[in-house]
This record gives C-alpha cells, structure tokens and sequence, in this order.
C-alpha cells in the first residue's frame, strides 16, 4: 500500500486550481511504490500523477529532484515532466504534504525482464548519464558509504535474529570498503534506484523512466552496479549471465566503460548490493508491523552480497 496520506475531492479540486491541468474528472491511488503516497488524475486535459512526499523525502531536495527531471526531459530523456502551477511554482501544499503534478507515461514495469528489457535498460542508464552531465544542480549521495555505516549501527544489535553471523559478516564488508572502495571514477548525476518497477516498458520497447527521489551525484559505474543487482538475478537468486551481458552492452553502445571502472565493477556491485540489504534490514528490524514503510525482506539481498563476493574480474558479469 502506497497511499498514506488521504485526500478529499473538495481539497484536491482546490489544489489543482493553481494548475493548468483542466477540471478533475475522477482519481484513485495507487498502490505500488514505498516512499510517497501516489494517484492518477484523469482531468479535461488528460492523465497525470499527483504525488504527496511523505517524511522520508526531504522538502529541501525537491527541487533538485524536480529539476532534474525537468532537465532530462528537455534533453529528449523519456521521464515525467513536473507541471508548473500557475504561481510559477512547481510545488505545492495538499493535506499538509509537499505535493507535485507530473505528467503521465504510457507503459508498465516488468514483473520479468528479459535479455531485451536489459539491454535497453543499459542503453537508458548511460543516455541517462550524459544527459545530467550539464545539470547545473547536485546532491550528495546521503546513501554512499557513510549513510551506509548510520543503518548498520542502528541495525546491528539484532542483525543476527534474520540470519546467525550477519553481523560478523557485515563487519567485515565494511571493513574492507572502508579501505578500499573505489575514488576518482568518472561521475554525475545518477538515478541511484534504477529497479524494474522503475522503468515502463510498451511491448519491448523502453517508453519512460521514472521515480528520481534517490537521484544524486555519485560515480556512474555504481549506478551500473545497482542495475546489474537489479535486473539480472533470477527469482532463485541465480545471477543470469546473458541478462547481465546484455545489460552492459546495452550501456556500452552509448557510453563505453573506462578501465578503472571496469576494474571496479566487482566491488561496486558489492556495495550496491550492501546497500539494499542494509534499507531492508533496517525497515525489517525497526518499522512496525502495519507502519507507513512497505518492508521488504533482506535475504535476497544477503545473497547477492556473497554472490559478488566470488566475483573476481567484470568479465564474470558478461563484460567483453
């Protein structure tokens, strides 16, 4: 359930007056997503999504998430478009929540990519990463090593309860990135959650990206990395060689990969893999049960971990 905050058609008849968006005609919720409470306006004018931030996102970086993708699609990058409201702000205040109108994307999300669906995920995430290359705009990753370490610390007394010896092994992985994590690649602006139900897809064809309220600047091969977690491990947790393969070719066309990020690739994945282990665990361990937050289970996560743990070269991925 993605809908936290309720909102009554009077007030919402009222919110969009400030809008060029036409009269409301009808809207429900929608019930994917975890961060923020969503819904599907239908209006004289056409479809659009009303999205209401909730305490997870910070109000102060909305609007280099909004002018990022106000950035990329002038740049001819498929993502929604925020609608200015007639005051000239983007943002605006419903049921005591910031709240913005995008525009609407054809297409769904893929419950099972195939090798296609990778590839063009690939090609999208380096034109993703070229296109921000001018964005005048940047935030820290507040989710990089550091903001890593603050949900260890607070999950690490009970790590152990959803696996025996997780902490012992998760001591170690920091241990190790902490000497030796990768500096000096090539970076920018990155979509940092780049996960299937983030992308839209009309048959086989790529149609939007969306969801940037994790967007931040950070090294390019570890947006790579998190794609590779996310596309390319099978439900039994295998990780399918020709997805991954395809996934890196695909990026590859676009924007080809320096060595030092090829090298990197192994431990950036890791990292990556680290780091949803380390959301989950810590929504898993702390978030009451029927709280806001949808949790989702850290297992899948732990195994990826040691998958990339065997992993000595790129190559192991499918890089040529």
């Amino acid at each position: 359930m993605a809908v936290y905050t309720d909102v009554g058609e009077g007030e919402l008849e009222a919110f969009l007056r400030n809008y060029p968006v036409g009269e409301l005609l009808s809207y429900k919720g929608i019930a994917e997503g975890t961060e923020n409470t969503n819904f599907l306006l239908h209006t004289t004018t056409g479809s659009y999504i009303l999205t209401l931030y909730e305490k997870r996102v910070e109000k102060s970086d909305l609007p280099f998430f909004l002018g990022l993708m106000q950035h990329l699609a002038h740049k001819g990058l498929s993502c929604p478009l925020p609608v200015d409201g007639k005051d000239g702000n983007v943002i605006g205040t419903l049921a005591g929540r910031p709240a913005v109108i995008i525009t609407f994307l054809e297409g769904m999300w893929l419950r099972r990519p195939q090798v296609v669906h990778c590839r063009e995920v690939g090609r999208a995430l380096a034109e993703l990463h070229i296109a921000g290359q001018d964005f005048a705009m940047t935030r820290p990753n507040s989710l990089a090593i550091d903001g890593w370490r603050k949900l260890w610390d607070a999950a690490h007394p009970r790590a152990d309860e959803v696996e025996p010896g997780l902490a012992r092994e998760v001591d170690a992985d920091f241990a190790e990135f902490e000497k030796s994590w990768p500096k000096g690649l090539p970076s920018g602006v990155i979509h940092a959650d780049l996960f299937p139900d983030n992308v839209f897809f009309l048959g086989d064809k790529l149609s939007g990206l969306i969801d940037f309220y994790f967007a931040c600047n950070d090294a390019y091969a570890y947006d790579l990395a998190t794609c590779l977690n996310a596309w390319c491990f099978e439900k039994d947790f295998s990780f399918n060689l020709t997805k991954g393969t395809a996934l890196l070719d695909g990026y590859q066309s676009v924007r080809p990969l320096s060595e030092d990020e090829k090298a990197a690739l192994p431990i950036l994945a890791r990292g990556s893999a680290l780091r949803f282990m380390l959301t989950r665990l810590y929504d898993w361990l702390t978030v009451p049960d029927g709280g806001l937050v949808m949790k989702r289970d850290p297992s899948e996560y732990i195994r990826r971990m040691r998958f990339h743990r065997t992993i000595k070269s790129a190559q192991e991925y499918g890089l040529k």
